[in-house]
């Protein structure tokens, strides 16, 4: 099983959410995953609240990282449901994605959002599909 450190570089080519956005992992099990992701201002919306493409962003990865993070597979976003709950009010959001069924090709992850100040951010459930074996892992697409 790797290593936190392991799963954290093999994510940094995950360059948008973790350069441009600023995403980080915290925590990653099979099927979990903690991402925090501080709000800089380029995450604002004209309202000074942090907009939406960020919060999915962070929520995406989480989701990312939990679902491949200790996987040979690739697993990708299929369809996603969010729902906008507050505005955050804290300096960092923390995404918080865990496994509700895994199938052979098919997956459905719930995805909190939150702020370190804990205000409900978003809810997301994201359905996933595997499409085959991750890099250098020597697999065949399913």
């Amino acid at each position: 099983m790797p290593e936190l450190n392991e799963i954290r570089s093999r994510f940094a080519g995950d360059r948008f959410a973790t350069e441009a956005a600023g995403a980080a992992i915290r925590e990653a099990e099979p099927g979990r995953a903690v991402c925090v992701m501080p709000i800089r201002p380029v995450h604002l919306n004209a309202n000074s609240a942090p907009m939406g493409g960020a919060v999915f962003t962070l929520a995406d990865f989480a989701f990312a990282v939990a679902a491949n993070g200790f996987s040979d597979r690739i697993t990708v976003t299929q369809q996603v449901s969010v729902s906008f709950l507050s505005a955050a009010r804290g300096s960092t959001l923390i995404a918080e994605a865990r496994c509700l069924k895994a199938g052979r090709t098919t997956c459905l992850y719930a995805v909190e959002v939150t702020d370190d100040l804990g205000a409900k951010v978003a809810y997301l459930t994201v359905n996933g599909y595997t499409v085959g074996g991750a890099p250098g892992a020597g697999k065949n697409p399913v």
